[in-house]
C-alpha cells in the first residue's frame, strides 16, 4: 500500500480524510451512546480475515501501544487534535513514541478489528471521515503479452 500524504484539517480547515485501516467489511456501525455508561459502539467494527494488515488512518505519533484487559491497542494522535484508536490487534507493528506515516503498517488483525476516533472526550462517528480507495481500471493484453503493473489506489474524500 502506498504511502499517502495526510494534510491536516485544521491547516485546509475542512474535514479530514483518513486512509481505510483494512479492507474487510464493517459488522457493526458507530452508535452513539445516549448516555456516557450507556450503551452503544464508539466505533466501527470491521469483520476482517485473520492476519490481516492494519495501516495507519493518517500521520500521526503513537501515543499508545499496548494491551488492556487481554486486548491489543494502537492509540495515534494526528495534527488536526484527533486521536485514532486500532483495536483487536494480533500483532503491533509500532511503539509508543513512533512517528507513523499514513498506509504505514501498524499491526495486523484478528477476525474482529475496532476502529475509533476521539477529539477530546468526543467519540465521533470514523465512518463519514474515510475515504474510498479506488484502483485505475485498465485493459488487460487478450494475446499473451504480460499486462502493465496497475499504479496506486488513489484515495477518493466525500466532498
Amino acid at each position: 500500500m502506498p504511502v499517502l500524504a495526510f494534510v491536516a484539517a485544521a491547516l485546509v480547515g475542512a474535514t479530514p480524510c483518513y486512509l481505510p485501516p483494512v479492507d474487510a467489511p464493517v459488522v457493526d456501525p458507530f452508535r452513539e451512546p445516549a448516555c456516557e455508561y450507556c450503551p452503544g459502539n464508539r466505533g466501527i467494527e470491521y469483520g476482517p480475515d485473520d492476519g490481516e494488515r492494519v495501516v495507519a488512518a493518517a500521520t500521526g505519533t503513537v501515543t499508545f501501544a499496548g494491551i488492556v484487559a487481554g486486548t491489543r491497542y494502537v492509540v495515534v494522535e494526528h495534527p488536526d487534535g484527533s486521536r485514532m484508536t486500532y483495536g483487536k490487534l494480533a500483532t503491533l507493528g509500532v511503539s509508543m513514541g513512533d512517528r507513523v506515516l499514513q498506509g504505514q503498517r501498524i499491526g495486523t488483525t484478528t477476525t474482529e478489528f475496532f476502529l475509533g476516533v476521539r477529539r477530546g472526550d468526543e467519540h465521533l462517528d470514523p465512518a463519514p471521515l474515510l475515504g474510498t480507495l479506488r484502483h485505475r481500471t485498465r485493459l488487460i493484453p487478450t494475446d499473451g503479452t504480460r499486462p502493465r503493473p496497475a499504479g496506486p489506489p488513489r484515495l477518493e474524500c466525500s466532498a
